[in-house]
């Protein structure tokens, strides 16, 4: 079935839906009942995996009764009834139940499907002290007789060697553990993930006590970064038996380290959480990461495979999770000031690190007024500070060009003489006349083309000026672009705004310098007035000031050339870190900036709420972007000079995260994006 673009299926995604019912204690009818609902209201809201708590048929604390032939005689007709509603329920239902086996009853989850139970697994590890008596009624898995069981007429795969794989999504593959599984040093879902599962459930009975809500959100967190995979936990909840311990019914559901949601905890009615799981990104993570597939080497992977399917809903089904407007700039202000901390530090102890290292004392800066040159300064002020070197050690050049204005020109000054370097100023106009009138540029005639070799000619002055002069001073050149610039090769190459002795902006996305700049504002590392100059420059148009002003007096303008830098810098977030198709980059910012998503982020960014873009407008600009991207700016990352990488969302080093070739094509990308985003 061809699913519309925007269908979360269509782009590798699976929605999930985590299930905490109301119990009723030792009666599996009535739990059969509540859970059959519960899985027709989350298939009904595209859900294709259901998962519930441990023993939800019966009820984990039902202790002795365990082991009542009325009881599991119930929980199977329970069971039964499942799976004849299930016949009608789109989903992969996931239940947890005793279950009797050869001389033993053991605690398992039941996956099942279209009228089918298509396995059980059982519970690995019973912990027996402190209030638990597992193995009093239950029997651990490693004892059972055989490798399957028979559940109400029908005989199905049984053991803890079990992966459930998605027919019609080769990267949706579910492994089930059951509660202290997860507790111990190797969790068995471990050998589930280095088998191929990308989405691990947890059927948990867990009783609450006061900190355990926080252990059981680390442990699922941990487990979902090293496994690289989603983890679902599941506790129950209201209806266990109070005797000696109380419940919380804990939803939590996370996918590689991210939190996709938790749901309300002591809750009086039943609680549903419902999650969108990326797996594409997971199985391309795994790629990636060569000491995944290594871990497996040695271990036995012997897993059965047991299929379902997923049969996504076919008309329009919008994510339900938030994807990040910035992808450099956490949305949540503690840990935006936290990533602020330590971008600041590794950009300074880089610098720092470098001035060492070659025994020079003095650095040379262009400071445009401009927000990368504003950020360099900033960072080698207080570099110098660090190590005990005055800061007129810095010799910063602002460098007038033909299209330089009062304003930015205005604000390197008041920078400079605020942090108190050596400022000084060149005026290239002069020297670039010439060489244009040595090129026989059209220029010097009086005429005005304002061509590529106009703007180079300025920028390269400019540079070559700022080398020479820490020739002649001992000193050494930081370079000010950004990680923005880089990726769409929106810089001058070689005697440029592209060299430099040492960078300290290379992986830094201009989205993210903003919010360094404010963050240094609001911290006070600098005096007020320095503080009033950085909130002028932030407020500044973004422009290489190259070319004059057109008769309108309207400036020249970046983003109106390569596009508006907030969704250029997602889309490369999306496609350097994930390695997403255009059309899987274009319907997460359409999920993120488009209409529907304008009102969904009250987030605490300034400006995240100030665009919308139309699919049209994205795919526009995503245009522009891999055709930059992939086919024109390689040569320039390829000669890049030294650079602290900042953050996991990557560099562009070909020392580092990114390697291709200079003379690459970007024709296999321009074909996808038309063939797999519409126009309208």
């Amino acid at each position: 079935m061809s699913l519309p673009f925007d269908n979360l299926y269509r782009h590798g995604f699976v929605r999930a839906a985590l299930c905490a019912p109301v119990m009723a204690l030792a009666h599996p009818a009535a739990n059969a009942r509540a859970s059959i609902d519960m899985a027709r209201g989350a298939a009904a809201q595209g859900a294709r995996l259901v998962l519930f708590p441990e023993m939800g048929l019966c009820g984990y604390s039902i202790e002795d009764l365990l082991l009542q032939t009325t009881l599991l005689d119930a929980v199977e007709a329970g069971l039964a009834t499942i799976a004849e509603a299930s016949r009608d329920i789109p989903a992969l239902l996931i239940l947890g139940a005793p279950l009797r086996q050869g001389p033993g009853v053991f605690n398992c989850a039941v996956a099942i499907q279209g009228g089918h139970i298509l396995a059980a697994i059982p519970k690995t590890y019973l912990p027996n002290y402190r209030e638990f008596y597992e193995k009093r009624q239950i029997a651990p898995a490693m004892t059972a007789t055989a490798d399957e069981i028979t559940i109400a007429g029908q005989t199905v795969p049984f053991g803890t060697d079990i992966i459930l794989p998605a027919e019609d999504n080769p990267d949706a593959v579910v492994h089930i553990e059951i509660c202290e599984d997860l507790w111990t040093p190797i969790p068995p879902s471990s050998r589930g993930a280095l088998a191929g599962a990308t989405i691990l459930c947890n059927l948990s009975g867990s009783p609450v006590t006061v900190g355990k809500a926080e252990d059981r959100r680390a442990l699922a967190d941990a487990q979902s970064r090293s496994t690289i995979s989603a983890y679902l936990y599941t506790a129950a909840g209201m209806g266990e038996s109070t005797t000696d311990l109380a419940w919380d019914g804990q939803l939590s559901a996370f996918e590689y380290g991210e939190l996709l949601g938790e749901g309300a905890r002591f809750s009086d009615e039943a609680e549903m959480l419902v999650v969108d799981i990326d797996v594409e990104k997971l199985a391309q993570e795994r790629r990636r990461i060569g000491s995944f597939r290594d871990a497996g080497l040695g271990e036995d992977l012997a897993f059965r495979r047991i299929p379902f399917r997923l049969d996504p809903p076919g008309g329009p089904l919008p994510l339900k999770r938030e994807i990040a407007r910035f992808p450099y700039v956490p949305a949540r202000p503690e840990k935006l000031d936290q990533d602020c901390y330590e971008t600041w530090n590794i950009q300074v102890t880089g610098l720092m690190t470098r001035l060492r290292s070659t025994g020079l004392k003095k650095l040379v800066i262009g400071v445009s007024g401009g927000l990368d040159s504003t950020q360099a300064l900033i960072v080698a002020a207080r570099t110098m500070d660090r190590l005990g070197l005055p800061r007129s050690n810095i010799i910063g050049v602002t460098l007038p060009g033909f299209a330089t204005s009062d304003g930015t020109k205005t604000s390197a000054w008041a920078l400079m003489r605020g942090l108190g370097v050596d400022a000084r100023e060149v005026d290239i106009k002069p020297l670039a006349t010439q060489l244009l009138k040595d090129l026989n540029h059209p220029y010097s005639e009086g005429h005005n083309q304002y061509d590529v070799t106009f703007e180079n000619v300025q920028a390269g002055l400019r540079t070559d000026y700022l080398f020479r002069l820490a020739n002649h001073s001992g000193g050494l050149v930081v370079g000010t672009g950004d990680l923005s610039e880089l990726a769409l090769g929106w810089c001058t190459y070689g005697v440029g705004d592209h060299m430099s002795h040492y960078n300290v902006n290379a992986s830094l996305p201009k989205t993210l310098i903003q919010h360094m700049i404010r963050w240094v504002i609001g911290a006070g590392i600098y005096d007020a007035d320095v503080g009033a100059t950085l909130e002028a420059i932030l407020g500044t148009e973004i422009s290489p000031e190259l070319v004059p002003p057109g008769a309108d007096g309207v400036i020249q303008s970046t983003q109106a050339i390569i596009g508006p830098y907030e969704l250029q810098d997602f889309h490369l977030f999306q496609t350097l870190r994930w390695g997403f198709s255009p059309g899987k980059v274009a319907f997460l910012a359409q999920s993120a900036w488009g209409d529907a998503a304008r009102g969904a982020w009250p987030r605490g960014i300034e400006g995240a709420d100030r665009h919308a873009y139309d699919l049209p407008t994205i795919k526009h600009w995503l245009r522009i972007f891999l055709r930059r991207f992939f086919g024109q700016s390689q040569f320039k990352r390829s000669a890049v000079p030294n650079a602290p990488k900042i953050s996991s969302g990557g560099s562009l080093s070909p020392r580092g995260d990114w390697r291709a070739p200079s003379d690459g094509l970007a024709d296999a990308w321009l074909e996808a994006l038309e063939r797999e985003v519409p126009d309208v």
